[in-house]
């Protein structure tokens, strides 16, 4: 089954003082792919900015925007409308030999390395090494994702925007971009290249057409094991009509929606709501 999704993203800014200068990029625009066909998609702010899109290294299409009048307040609104596909199914063309390949660890090296996020962990490395015995690749990265969703509790606050992997494990608690963290590390830890992925996720598994939910900026992960495939490690579902895609990379880092820099008074406030409709 296939959904048409209306996503609108607002973030909102203000400042204790009138900023003179601002450069910021937003990830934030869907892109489209072997499931996904984007509609329409813009960004805008207020006040109104110059802005340009390019595409960066990931393959994300960015929106660099910079503002030179004084502001105590920053809006930005991305807004989309995009097509998605049914559930996936896992890839399980690949062997672990096929995995250890020279070519294959030279493609995907990058996927494969252990980063701030996504650090070497000797507790989890060995977790992994338990839960891969007797499986396929495509079967360990269901039992890494699945094993993640178990081990740690979702609770918003236990953690930051800057928490580690290990620190999410630590606390045995997190959010969305934790349970992504924590599995990529176990999917390294077995040699399997995996990525970081950003997005959006309606709410209500049987969401009724026209109904606005209040959705989530959500973070899940792909795994190489033929072919790149994705799975919720969150939620313990495989990535289907509910998930639209925005980024993916490394770890958070690669693909954080909106960060910037800017001259002037300290930030008093970030207001940010996801609204989506299930449009078909």
């Amino acid at each position: 089954m296939s959904w048409r999704v209306r996503i609108v993203h607002t973030t909102g800014y203000r400042y204790e003082l009138p900023v003179t200068q601002s450069y910021n990029e937003a990830r934030m625009t869907p892109r489209a792919d072997r499931r996904q066909n984007v509609v329409v998609s813009r960004v805008e702010t207020t006040p109104a900015t110059r802005a340009y899109r390019y595409t960066d290294y990931w393959g994300t299409e960015v929106t660099s925007f910079d503002l030179h009048a004084p502001h105590v307040e920053l809006k930005v609104v991305a807004s989309s409308v995009v097509e998605t596909g049914p559930e996936e199914e896992p890839v399980r063309t690949a062997s672990w030999t096929d995995l250890r390949a020279d070519s294959l660890l030279d493609r995907y090296t990058e996927f494969l390395n252990w980063t701030g996020y996504v650090p070497r962990d000797r507790e989890l490395a060995a977790v992994a090494r338990g839960l891969k015995r007797g499986l396929g690749p495509a079967d360990a990265v269901l039992a890494a994702s699945n094993w993640a969703h178990d081990q740690l509790t979702y609770r918003t606050g236990a953690t930051g925007v800057h928490s580690s992997a290990t620190d999410a494990w630590q606390a045995r608690e997190g959010v969305c971009q934790d349970f992504a963290h924590v599995t990529l590390v176990l999917l390294r830890a077995m040699g399997i290249p995996a990525r970081y992925v950003s997005g959006y996720l309606h709410t209500k598994p049987n969401g009724a057409v026209r109904e606005t939910v209040r959705g989530e900026s959500h973070a899940w992960i792909e795994a190489w094991t033929g072919g790149w495939w994705g799975y919720d490690p969150t939620n313990a579902v495989p990535v289907g009509p509910r998930h639209i895609w925005v980024a993916h990379g490394r770890d958070y880092a690669d693909v954080a929606p909106l960060k910037g820099i800017y001259s002037g008074g300290p930030s008093s406030a970030l207001d940010v709501t996801v609204e989506v409709t299930r449009l078909a």
